[in-house]
Formats: structure tokens, sequence, C-alpha cells
């Protein structure tokens, strides 16, 4: 029979290493009070202190702060692939290959597409 794996929430994790950082109970005390294994609140511990120190750690930040940090971080990345899939999109060859996409483009960058492909 297989044991299953119990997932904690980001809050839940937070506080019980607060326990032993700002509480003053020892690893042993805090896993025995929480039901824990010792590997997983030092773990815990380690990276409530890093991200108290401002390293934004790779796994699910425990802190609020570096919770908002890596969602603004996702962002950043989502928005930056957007980017360049539209000006992939829209670069002189995909216009030469699809002359009549040029024609729902505003005329100033039409006119650029223009100047651009002429031949010289």
């Amino acid at each position: 029979m297989s044991k299953q794996r119990r997932t904690f929430s980001a809050e839940f994790k937070r506080e019980a290493a607060t326990l032993v950082l700002d509480q003053g109970y020892t690893v042993t005390e805090a896993c025995q009070s929480l039901g824990l294994v010792d590997s997983a609140l030092r773990r815990w511990i380690k990276q409530l202190q890093q991200e108290r120190n401002g390293i934004t750690p790779q796994s699910k930040a425990l802190t609020p702060e570096q919770q908002k940090i890596q969602e603004l971080e996702a962002r950043i990345n989502r928005l930056e692939r957007e980017k360049a899939i539209l000006k992939n999109l829209w670069s002189p060859p995909f216009l030469q290959c699809c002359p009549a996409m040029g024609f729902g483009l505003p005329k100033s960058i039409r006119r650029l597409y223009e100047a651009s492909s002429a031949p010289r």
C-alpha cells in the first residue's frame, strides 16, 4: 500500500518556518507539533531565510512579496513572447509572401514596408 504524498500551502510552510525563525521553537519541537518530517521543515526554513534576504526562489515562493515578484516575472516573459511573435508576424518577409496582409496596416507602417521592399 503506497503512502499518499501530502501537499502544503505556501502559507502553512511560511508559518511553520516562522515558528523556528521568529518564535524560538527548535526544528524538532516544530516538527513534532505539526506532524512533519524534519527535512521538509529545514528546507522551508532555508527558503524563507533566502526570501527575507531578497533572493527569489526557483520553487513557489513563501512570502507574499516574492510571490508577487514571481507573478510579475511570469507576466513579463509572456508579454515578451507575444511581442516576438507579433514582430515576426509583421516582418517584411511575411508581408512579401502575403502582400494582402499589408493593406490592414496603418499608412505610416505600410509606407515603411513599401520603402524597405523596393528594389535598390
